[in-house]
């Protein structure tokens, strides 16, 4: 948000010699962050007014004229100029040579300097609104028009930022510091600010007093949704431009002045930070009813976009039917017009969380919706309306409100608090005195007084809309106006008797490294929230997931309830770019259950685990590839890992997983997540179309790290050990576990097997249908010497009778 530090001036007289950068400063510390202090006047540098004094046409060019100007200087200036509009005695800007300007208003700024156009020496250039950034000040439709500034009392030489009253330093405000300040999104807020924080007056803002009139229509259905509603029929105006500080006012501030009816509204809203409208009275039939919009209703905005509304809408409508989305925008039928000489005045406050979700429903965010979404206090509309009469009184001196209401229903109650003393010393680390607490505290509305025991605090009603609500905010507002920089630091004082070894939390480091380093997989990070066709494709229904009360768009409501539908969508963006990766995601996931903690007997809270999901993408052609690496890292993990190992089986199909290719991953008899093929139906559905996938997803607070090192001393073989290759033929339904146990049922150091490797597994026109081949490796050796070739064959031999007597087949040497 940006702000004009002379408007400020009009509520609070700043001292002239205040150091800038020391009000930002404080500013920073105690209230909002300033990001940064621009000083308007310095883009104007080296540009001033001009007279032209004559024009004479260019003796090389039929579209120049060489102007004779005066700058204020002791001689006359020729300046080579183009402008359609140019006359004798015109007032122009005038860019002198070292000026920045930009060219036709397109690109970066470039400096003027001397030069010859067609052959005629030009000091400097006449320049264009467009060309010193004043275009929505003085807009033109004539391309070639020069800016005119006859209108204004100023002399030949005046530097142009004091003759248009540019001389202002705007401060950029960071809008996420006031989030949570409603008060703050106007000039008269941060003018409050800086009356408490500088112990200066600040200048009230006349009450408004109605006078005698019949009462207008208003009807608010929703109470709840609208707590206020003023209206005001005003006769006597009309469409006209606003005097220029209304305007120049309106344009330093980041907005763009419009008319004298529209740039009311936009004034107010920028100075008190209460939204206004104005509808064309001729337009709204019979009444005005705030109510919920039907089903289906239709309505057209100011911008032109066409809505068809819900019944989660607040509207403002007449006997016809809506003229307004509450909060948001106007319609484009029924606000100011051309021929608009009477309005409407709405001056309303709005629930913020229903402002909120329309704005983000229909993506059509406001500066209007920006401030109610803050959850403004209905008092604030006193002010807006009391400023806002004054203003059209000011432009138009014949104006009559001819009708007038003002329903709250539901007054804003004030919070109250009560704050001891000895719990804000404990709390702040110091005593600050009572005296101090109290002025600092009245300088911001709250009104205190002293008990027994501390203080009474009554809020003021624009900070009793959720900001200041328990006494800890009470602290807050003591400590940041008494100063942060006047709290000395205490150094902590402790004791480490010994090291806490936390084997849960090392485990998760351990399998991030694992996956990471050992398997090369790339960590991903994703949002809390899951976009609904990810949704819908992974989760056979979304019962138990929650939903956010304000999501970040409409198609993103629910928060994680497992990792895949966000792991999907971060294939989808990778797979354009790669045609083989494999990612993993560490993330807390949340479910709608019953929650019991330690800190309360039964809470209704979410259900959170904290998870694991991993996904193998490449092309189709390799799934069978893709299963045995995704399987091998699952398998290897717990041992890398030093926690207990897992079990795979098949028990029940994941519903996005593929009929055949699925595993469940259990530790003990306890499922605790799968391993599968994303089926080509949930791959579609998540718009993935080059490769294939194999996802896993595990509950990691299920793992069991090991209590105990459990790994044991091997030596080194001091002989060479043997690799020997065999192939045969089994069913395919036959798994390498089984295949492995009737080699090697068990280990043992005096055995001379080893250990069995598989090698490889075919399928092709040369294996009979239902059959597999398999080929693995036999590791032969002995502890005690050089096996001879005899003793390998053997060995090899009883490994060929294990699996004949096992399976039944015939087993060949490769």
């Amino acid at each position: 948000m940006k702000l004009s530090l002379n408007w400020i001036k009009d509520y609070v007289k700043i001292p002239e010699n205040m150091d800038l950068k020391q009000l930002a400063y404080d500013l920073t510390m105690s209230t909002v962050e300033v990001e940064g202090v621009h000083d308007l006047g310095k883009q104007f540098d080296g540009i001033v007014v001009g007279v032209i004094k004559e024009v004479l046409p260019h003796p090389n060019a039929d579209k120049l004229r060489v102007c004779k100007v005066d700058i204020g200087t002791e001689d006359i200036k020729d300046i080579v100029c183009g402008g359609s509009n140019l006359e004798v005695g015109m007032k122009v800007v005038v860019a002198c040579p070292g000026a920045m300007v930009r060219w036709h208003g397109e690109g970066e700024p470039v400096e003027i300097k001397n030069t010859k156009l067609r052959g005629v020496a030009s000091f400097g250039m006449i320049c264009a609104a467009v060309e010193v950034g004043l275009a929505d000040l003085f807009p033109t439709e004539d391309d070639h028009g020069i800016m005119d500034l006859s209108a204004f009392d100023c002399e030949a030489g005046t530097p142009v930022a004091r003759a248009l009253g540019l001389e202002d330093m705007i401060l950029e405000i960071d809008n996420k510091s006031m989030t949570n300040r409603p008060d703050l999104w106007g000039h008269y807020g941060i003018a409050r600010e800086l009356a408490a924080l500088y112990d200066l007056p600040l200048a009230p803002i006349p009450a408004y007093t109605p006078g005698a009139c019949e009462e207008y229509d208003v009807r608010i259905l929703d109470e709840e949704r609208c707590p206020r509603y003023i209206g005001a029929k005003i006769e006597g105006l009309g469409v006209k431009p606003s005097p220029f500080e209304m305007q120049s006012r309106i344009w330093r501030v980041g907005m763009r002045p419009i008319n004298a009816l529209v740039d009311v509204t936009n004034y107010v809203m920028l100075a008190v930070g209460q939204p206004t409208h104005v509808f064309d009275s001729t337009h709204i039939v019979d009444h005005i009813e705030v109510r919920t919009a039907n089903e289906g209703e239709k309505l057209k905005l100011l911008n032109d976009k066409d809505l068809e509304l819900t019944t989660d809408d607040l509207v403002i409508a007449d006997k016809e039917g809506a003229v307004a989305l509450a909060g948001v925008m106007g319609g484009a039928k029924d606000s100011v017009l051309p021929t608009t000489d009477s309005v409407i005045l709405e001056v309303a406050n709005f629930d913020s969380k229903t402002v909120r979700r329309t704005a983000l429903r229909y993506d059509n965010r406001t500066e209007a919706s920006s401030r109610y979404e803050k959850a403004i206090d209905p008092e604030r509309c006193d002010q807006a309306l009391s400023l806002a009469m004054r203003l059209f009184s000011e432009l138009y001196p014949e104006m009559k409100v001819t009708a007038f209401t003002d329903k709250y229903p539901n007054k804003l109650v004030k919070k109250e608090i009560d704050v001891d003393f000895d719990w804000l010393d404990r709390r702040l680390g110091i005593r600050v005195p009572e005296d101090i607490v109290k002025k600092k505290l009245g300088t911001m509305g709250f009104e205190v007084t002293y008990t027994d025991e501390g203080m009474h605090i009554v809020v003021p009603t624009w900070r009793s809309t959720g900001d200041v609500s328990i006494k800890a905010d009470i602290m807050e507002e003591v400590a940041r106006m008494y100063g942060y920089e006047n709290f000395q630091p205490t150094p902590i004082t402790t004791s480490f008797d010994s090291a806490i070894n936390q084997l849960d939390m090392d485990l998760v480091r351990k399998v991030k490294e694992y996956l990471a380093f050992r398997a090369g997989m790339q960590e991903i990070f994703t949002y809390p929230w899951m976009t609904d066709s990810f949704v819908n494709a992974i989760l056979p229904t979304t019962d138990g997931v929650l939903s956010l009360s304000m999501p970040p768009s409409p198609t993103e409501r629910y928060l994680k309830s497992t990792l895949l539908p966000n792991i999907c969508k971060a294939i989808v963006k990778n797979e354009r770019n790669f045609d083989e990766f494999a990612i993993f995601e560490e993330a807390e996931i949340f479910r709608d259950t019953d929650y019991t903690s330690e800190y309360s007997e039964i809470e209704k809270l979410p259900y959170q685990r904290k998870h694991l999901g991993c996904a193998f993408a490449g092309k189709s052609e390799n799934i069978q590839a893709l299963f045995r690496e995704a399987k091998g890292i699952i398998e290897d993990m717990p041992r890398y890992t030093h926690m207990e190992g897992f079990n795979f089986r098949k028990v029940e199909k994941p519903y996005w997983a593929d009929e055949t290719v699925w595993l469940n991953i259990y530790l003990g008899d306890e499922k605790i997540g799968d391993l599968a093929l994303l089926s080509k139906k949930a791959a579609l559905a998540c718009d993935i179309k080059v490769l294939s996938a194999i996802l896993v997803e595990l509950d990691m607070d299920s793992f069991k790290p090991l209590r105990s090192r459990t790994n044991r001393y091997v030596r080194v073989p001091e002989y060479p050990t043997n690799e020997y290759d065999i192939s045969f033929l089994v069913d395919s339904s036959v798994k390498w576990s089984e295949i492995y146990s009737a080699v090697l049922p068990k280990k043992s150091d005096d055995n001379l097997l080893r250990e069995v490797l598989f090698v490889d597994e075919y399928k092709g026109k040369q294996i009979p249908e239902g059959k597999k081949s398999i080929t693995l490796r036999l590791v032969i050796g002995s502890g005690e010497k050089t096996l001879t070739g005899a003793e390998i064959e053997t060995v090899a031999n009883g490994a060929r009778k294990k699996l004949s007597k096992a399976f039944g087949i015939d087993v060949r040497t490769v």
